[in-house]
This record gives structure tokens, C-alpha cells and sequence, in this order.
């Protein structure tokens, strides 16, 4: 048997630095942990760099792919650049693949330092990405100076590619790779829910998740004497914020009702408790990691209509969509899969042949492998000249 790179053997695999801000371990983070797992299969190893250094490092499922802080002191620190560069050159990286407003702009800088290319990952339109409008108008304004002159931007949904389009970046350079999650190895065998139902969310939850109008739904259905209780899994953005969303939990009587879980590194295990897995977001999604884990899992999904949902959840097929901020709506939709549980059966089986035909991380690796060849090959491609 031949090593990598030796005569007769597989060529070498190149090296992809991803840089990241890695203060959590959410959706995008999910994101970049599983492409570091998958893109060796197709050529590409990754290492990581973080700009705010925090729960990544320790939640993250992918061990081999090193990792490297160059922590920013303030948003303008662009000290941490130039230690990037430097770590660039000598992992001997091809290419820089960010992620965010904030580690977009170090990785220009480098890019720039070491004449790499540069490909940027569009996760959630940062004009609305939170509730607060001076962030959003910052972060905002980083990216789109940030991405003078980047190779490629990488959208994880047709919402996001039409969001980049109207903010006026040219469609030669916008790729589309859905995002993808695994599938479940071993799935639990799973039956009709019981009398009582468990429904689920998870997330890293701030206002824009939408949770006090789940929570209203909640008493909605509880008053309507459907059987179900809530299971909120992950950590509240801030304290004050997870004090806001208890408080009303009390004044609206579901606390018995409610199992809160508090952060985990392991959603599959989550889900499989789960009968209806539901997202009321309210705007700021791209393709939420959740909901396609739900689908893998065979759990069915009720979610707000919002950016690029309805791309994986067909309505009535693999679940049921509700307009966001709506909590009647919401409860309708989470009532019309609880007063049928002839049609749950139905409903699982088709989250699983949906999300195994086009939401896998497989194939999310390989379009992203495709697009650095793409780059790639064009920064080595001689320049046309014009005939004289």
C-alpha cells in the first residue's frame, strides 16, 4: 500500500484554513466541525482559527484538524491578521474559507498578506441577524467592505443567494451548497407518540428564536387540552435574556410543562426524545442545522416560514410551516400533526428520504471541495491576452 503523495498513490491532500469565531458551538459551528470531518474524503484537510475563542474548542467533534487562537482585543484589533498570515504560510494553506462579519475581516487582511485566495460562508443575512439595529448595521457594514474582492461566497440556501444579489454582489461569485448534517447511524425504532407528546427545540436561544412565542403557543395548547409538554434544549444567549424568557414561562403557567436542558454536543441523542421537533424563529435563518438533524432523525417539524425553511420543509410532507411572531398560528400547525397521529408515521419516513437525498453532510463537503477547486484553478490560470 502507497501513502499519499508517494508514486501510484492518492495525491496529496491540500490544506483549507478556516477561519471562525468560535465563541459558541451552534448552527455554523456545526457547519464548519463537519466539513473539517468530511473534506479530507475529497481532497481538502482543515484547520481552524479563531478570532474569540470560546466553546468550539472544547464542543467540537472533529479532533484531528489543529487549531490556532488569534483572539481580536476589540473588533478593530487587526493584530490578530497578521498572527494569521504568519500561521498561514507556515501550515502551508492554499486557501482561507471565514465565516463570520468578524473573522471575514482578518481573513482579508491575510489574504491579502499572503495572496491566497479567500472564500466567504453566507450562514444568515447579517442585516437581520439580530434584534439589535447598531449590530446589525455593523456587522453589516464589515461584510460588505470585507468582501471587496473575495473569490467566492458560499450561500447555504437560495434565500440567502437572492439576499446577496439585491445587496449588489455580482451572481458569477454566489454558490449555493445547502447545508448538510449526518445521518443517524442507528436510529431508535420509533412509533406513533404516546398519549402525552414531546416537543422539542433546540438552539442557542436569543430573541430572534422566536421561544416566548413558542411559549405562548404552549399555553394556547394547553388550554385547548392538547397533550403535550416542551423539552428546550441549549443555552440562553445571555443571563438576563434566559431571566425574561422564565419570567413569562411563570405568567403564562406552563412551567410544569416545561423540561429546560440546558447545552449539549449531542442533538441526535436530544431528538430521539422528541415526537415534533419545532423552530419558531422569527427572521435571521439561512438553513438551520436543527431542523435538518430533526429530519434526519425522523422527527417531524414544525417551523416559522422564514428565509430558507421552506427549501427543506415541504408543507404537509416532512411537516407543517406557521407564520413567524404568529403563536395562534404556531399552535395550529403543532395541533394539526398532535390531533393526527395516523399521518406521524408518514411524516418521518419522509424527513428521512428527504434529508438522506439532499441534505447530507456528504454531499455538502463535496460541493464545498468542488468550489475550491474552482478557485483554485483560477488563481493558477494564465491571464487572457488580447490579440494584437
Amino acid at each position: 500500500m502507497t501513502r499519499d503523495g508517494e508514486e501510484g498513490g492518492v495525491a496529496p491532500r491540500r490544506c483549507v484554513m478556516h477561519v471562525i469565531n468560535g465563541e459558541h458551538y451552534s448552527g455554523a459551528e456545526r457547519v464548519q466541525d463537519l466539513l473539517a470531518q468530511r473534506l479530507p474524503e475529497f481532497g481538502f484537510d482543515v484547520r481552524f482559527a479563531c478570532v474569540k475563542p470560546g466553546l468550539f474548542a472544547s464542543s467540537r467533534q472533529c479532533r484531528d484538524a489543529p487549531l490556532h487562537e488569534v483572539p481580536m482585543r476589540s473588533r478593530l484589533d487587526m493584530r490578530s491578521a497578521w498572527r494569521l498570515a504568519n500561521i498561514v504560510r507556515q501550515s502551508g494553506s492554499v486557501l482561507l474559507h471565514a465565516h463570520t462579519p468578524r473573522s471575514l475581516m482578518v481573513a482579508r487582511v491575510a489574504a491579502m498578506l499572503t495572496g491566497l485566495p479567500l472564500v466567504y460562508h453566507v450562514h444568515s443575512p447579517t442585516s437581520r441577524d439580530t434584534t439589535r439595529a447598531v449590530r446589525n448595521w455593523l456587522n453589516n457594514t464589515t461584510e460588505r467592505i470585507s468582501l471587496t474582492g473575495v473569490d467566492r461566497l458560499i450561500t447555504v440556501s437560495q434565500s440567502l443567494a437572492r439576499h446577496m444579489r439585491d445587496e449588489g454582489f455580482s451572481p458569477g461569485r454566489i454558490v449555493t451548497v445547502p447545508n448538510g448534517v449526518p445521518a443517524i447511524e442507528s436510529p431508535p425504532s420509533r412509533s406513533t407518540p404516546r398519549a402525552t407528546w414531546t416537543i422539542g427545540t433546540v438552539a442557542l436561544f436569543r430573541p430572534r428564536k422566536g421561544l416566548e412565542v413558542l411559549l405562548e403557543s404552549l399555553a394556547q395548547l394547553r388550554d385547548r387540552s392538547v397533550p403535550c409538554v416542551l423539552r428546550a434544549v441549549g443555552p440562553f444567549e445571555t443571563p438576563a435574556y434566559e431571566s425574561s424568557v422564565r419570567r413569562l414561562a411563570t405568567q403564562l403557567g406552563v412551567d410544569p410543562l416545561i423540561r429546560w436542558a440546558g447545552f449539549t454536543n449531542d442533538v441526535p441523542a436530544e431528538l430521539a426524545t422528541m415526537d415534533l421537533f419545532v423552530l419558531p424563529s422569527l427572521f435571521g435563518e439561512g438553513l438551520p442545522m436543527v431542523v435538518l438533524e430533526a429530519m434526519a432523525a425522523g422527527v417531524p417539524v414544525v417551523a416559522t416560514r422564514v428565509e430558507g425553511v421552506p427549501e427543506a420543509i415541504r408543507e404537509g410532507v416532512d411537516g407543517f410551516l406557521a407564520t413567524p411572531a404568529d403563536a395562534e398560528d404556531l399552535a395550529r400547525a403543532i395541533e394539526s400533526v398532535v390531533r393526527a397521529p395516523d399521518t406521524w408515521q408518514t411524516l418521518s419516513r419522509n424527513c428521512v428520504d428527504r434529508h438522506a437525498r439532499y441534505f447530507s453532510d456528504r454531499r455538502m463537503a463535496e460541493q464545498v471541495a468542488g468550489v475550491y477547486g474552482q478557485v483554485l484553478a483560477e488563481r493558477c490560470r494564465p491571464p487572457v491576452r488580447s490579440a494584437t
